[in-house]
């Protein structure tokens, strides 16, 4: 019998909304030891996620982007819309202003967890949010859920 992502998720994991204050994800994150939360509109359907990589920015900052000028003209040497991204990431105060809203991967938790494993590593990502049906929330599955599995395994 082939081993699938509810086996492994934790379920009813911990997640935020927009509208929740970046220092009280940041305590979550700290608190829990974990690197990342689903964010949730009201009804509980996936939105995004927070992580330590978009909350980096909060720490380090944004530099300018590359420019020369030409004639009274500014011609940008990086895209300019990537600068105000950042900077807003840096400068953001709410889970909702910093938060990465792009196209999230996510599995289902009748999945084998070899499929799941695949996508993680495919698209280079931490954590798979787990949803039902109608994009509810209902676990997630990390790289340490998959390695300790694994461990337990052998």
């Amino acid at each position: 019998m082939s081993v699938t992502v509810a086996d492994i998720m934790t379920a009813n994991p911990i997640v935020v909304q927009p509208e929740t204050p970046l220092s009280q994800a940041i305590q979550i994150l700290a608190e829990r030891r974990i690197s990342g939360l689903p964010v949730v509109d009201p009804s509980g359907k996936l939105i995004g996620v927070i992580s330590e990589t978009d909350l980096m920015w909060q720490e380090t900052g944004v530099k300018s982007p590359a420019f020369i000028t030409i004639l009274d003209s500014v011609i940008f040497l990086e895209n300019p819309a990537k600068h105000e991204q950042e900077l807003h990431k840096a400068l953001g105060q709410t889970v909702g202003e910093v938060m990465t809203k792009k196209a999230i991967a996510t599995v289902t938790a009748d999945r084998p967890l070899r499929e799941a494993a695949q996508l993680m590593h495919d698209r280079n990502v931490h954590r798979l949010p787990v949803v039902d049906a109608d994009d509810q929330v209902v676990g997630i599955l990390t790289r340490g859920d998959i390695i300790r599995h694994m461990a337990a395994n052998q």
